[in-house]
């Protein structure tokens, strides 16, 4: 599978089962933790055998077997860039047979601040072997989400697509995307969470258009 066939693939997955991930994907995960790190400058980290990730009554109401996740963490304001790279993690465990869910609000802070080291996390990444599959999360349509001045090329309508497969926060798909010529803007507005929605659907965007095919604004 690759990277645009798991883009298609991939959903929320709240619930696990109790199967460990073995240790050949665990250092296929954590090499691709260190290449995001050392390229952006982040403190991603991969935690796994460890249940500490979301609160009790998290546990008891939504999620389940929640035992490896990815700490997104970094320098202050690298919430796009965590938002970026969490898109690579989930989207390449997928390529491994795996099942993620970006967790942004509900997750414990102050366990993942410890195993930061000094750096700020934005969010965590559950990963592992889901219950289920999950199902495609309910979407806006594309002329909701875009505008582009003139005829609009292929590629363009390619990468809205898969922007529009982006996890974002509360599922809100807050965000607009704009072109011209070869030029591409994003906007973005979900609150504390906008930094972070708008690096996720970058990533997706860049993967469906092709970055050949662009500038961002």
């Amino acid at each position: 599978m690759d990277m645009k066939q798991a883009m298609l693939e991939r959903h929320m997955v709240r619930k696990y089962t109790d199967k460990a991930i073995p240790e050949d994907i665990v250092t296929k995960l954590n090499d691709r933790v260190r290449g995001n790190n050392e390229q952006f400058g982040l403190s991603i980290k991969l935690v796994t055998n460890d249940n500490t990730a979301v609160p009790g009554v998290i546990k008891l109401i939504l999620a389940k077997g929640v035992n490896n996740f990815f700490i997104m963490a970094g320098p202050e304001g690298a919430d796009e860039l965590c938002g970026y790279c969490g898109a690579d993690l989930m989207l390449y465990a997928q390529t491994l047979g795996l099942n993620t869910w970006w967790i942004g609000g509900t997750f414990n802070r102050k366990g993942a601040q410890e195993k930061s080291e000094g750096a700020k996390p934005v969010g965590i990444i559950a990963v592992g072997y889901g219950q289920t599959q999950g199902v495609p999360h309910k979407s806006k349509k594309a002329s909701d989400v875009s505008t582009y001045d003139g005829e609009v090329p292929e590629w363009f309508k390619n990468g809205v697509d898969a922007a529009l497969l982006a996890p974002t926060a509360l599922a809100k798909q807050a965000f607009t995307i704009s072109g011209k010529e070869s030029k591409v803007s994003i906007s973005c507005d979900n609150g504390i969470f906008t930094g972070v929605d708008t690096g996720l659907v970058k990533y997706h965007f860049e993967l469906g258009a092709g970055k050949d095919n662009f500038v961002w604004e």
